[in-house]
């Protein structure tokens, strides 16, 4: 499991972990932890461990509230990608580029490109910037304990993080001061969840363990090495922008459908700068910000980095990123920026519409992916509308007027 944290370092505030427990929180939090020593006993830590670490922990009040803030879900794509991709991270990222003497090592090693891991390296923890300031970083085992004694739907998944951090202060691989991080729990130069720390870390600088805190080439190639298994494929991009034929029908933009290059230049597409591949390499369509915001053709590659953290914004500014520490412009076609952000309720609220129009969208959660764009593709085709899947307010107000 991967938790989205790419600037959630910037969510909680100053020193939000030294802040005093609501009333409402603590009791639960104190019942709460007896079970999860049993827990942590049971999957094989040592009993003292588990009770000298979890006892007497009290709830991080901020931690809660920051899983319903996460900016990558929350912000507009273009706004996600000013904040993650802009100068002084592309500056700061070629000069890590220049200076990490580990990275033609780490890269030859995983297949994995350097200019990717340097984006992600950047994305995650500004070139490891913030894992040390303690206005941003906090301890994992409360944030983790915190969640797990939330009543939140992810309970199990909360527990088995903090298990797994607890058995790496078992084995050694950090000390109980090291162990911070984001309100979720995540680690490192590169964010990596408990799980997969001891799942994936390796030690790449040979000084006999695995420190994804304080040694940049572990971290790198730790980063690399995940993402082969997540498909990474060595020698091969993420995608590219792509510019569409006047008259273009957008129903084929429907983020499933994956055709050779071949066929998607045969229906007028043309790379907006580099080529994206050979003829014979697939690609699915994909415009994040509808007919009027730049359109995508992305590789296998790109479904890597979704399988690092699971939100659009993220991957896209993971690779946009390394495309810009590479050398390479901005994108050539320009965000709808005049748009109003729809709130979290106004994107449940065209949700629960296209429910009730019979076009399911996978679950009226306020998140927009790619069962509620096809359900508002759907719709719009049959409304006479150009059918892009985009999410605005003027698709909210044409649902509203038409209940």
């Amino acid at each position: 499991m991967r938790v989205p944290i790419a600037f959630l370092w910037l969510l909680a505030g100053p020193a939000a972990w030294a802040q005093t427990p609501s009333a409402a929180q603590e009791p639960a939090m104190a019942a709460c932890l007896p079970g999860l020593v049993a827990r942590a006993r049971e999957q094989g830590v040592t009993p003292a461990l588990a009770e000298a670490r979890l006892s007497g922990l009290t709830a991080d009040p901020d931690v809660v509230a920051a899983t319903h803030r996460q900016a990558e879900f929350e912000k507009p794509v273009w706004a996600y990608l000013d904040a993650a991709v802009s100068e002084e991270a592309v500056t700061d990222g070629r000069a890590k580029l220049d200076s990490a003497a580990s990275l033609p090592a780490v890269e030859a090693a995983t297949g994995v490109d350097r200019h990717v891991l340097v984006a992600i390296w950047g994305i995650e923890s500004g070139y490891g910037a913030v894992l040390d300031d303690p206005r941003k970083v906090r301890p994992v085992l409360r944030s983790l304990a915190t969640l797990a004694c939330s009543g939140d739907r992810r309970t199990g998944t909360w527990t088995e993080e903090l298990v797994a951090a607890l058995r790496i202060l078992d084995l050694g691989h950090a000390t109980p001061e090291r162990l911070t991080g984001s309100w979720a729990g995540a680690m490192g130069h590169t964010q990596f969840m408990p799980t997969t720390t001891l799942r994936h870390a390796i030690d790449f600088d040979g000084d006999g363990r695995a420190d994804i805190w304080t040694s940049v080439p572990d971290a790198l190639a730790s980063t690399g090495q995940y993402l082969r298994t997540l498909g990474w494929r060595p020698g091969e991009g993420w995608g590219g922008e792509v510019l569409l034929p006047a008259g273009f029908d957008y129903r084929l933009a429907d983020e499933t459908t994956v055709r050779t290059l071949a066929e998607w230049r045969a229906l007028g597409l043309r790379p907006a700068g580099r080529e994206i591949g050979a003829e014979s390499d697939t690609a699915r369509l994909v415009l994040p910000a509808g007919a009027r915001g730049p359109a995508f053709l992305l590789r296998p590659n790109f479904q890597a980095l979704l399988g690092y953290n699971a939100a659009f914004s993220y991957a896209l500014a993971v690779a946009h990123l390394s495309d810009r520490l590479r050398g390479e412009p901005g994108f050539v076609q320009a965000w709808p920026r005049g748009d109003r952000p729809l709130s979290a309720d106004e994107r449940r609220e065209i949700q629960a519409a296209l429910e009730a129009k019979g076009q399911p969208v996978g679950g009226v959660d306020g998140r927009i992916g790619p069962r509620s764009r096809a359900a508002i593709r759907a719709y719009q085709a049959s409304a006479g509308l150009v059918p892009d899947g985009y999410a605005d307010a003027g698709l909210l107000d044409r649902l509203r007027a038409q209940p």
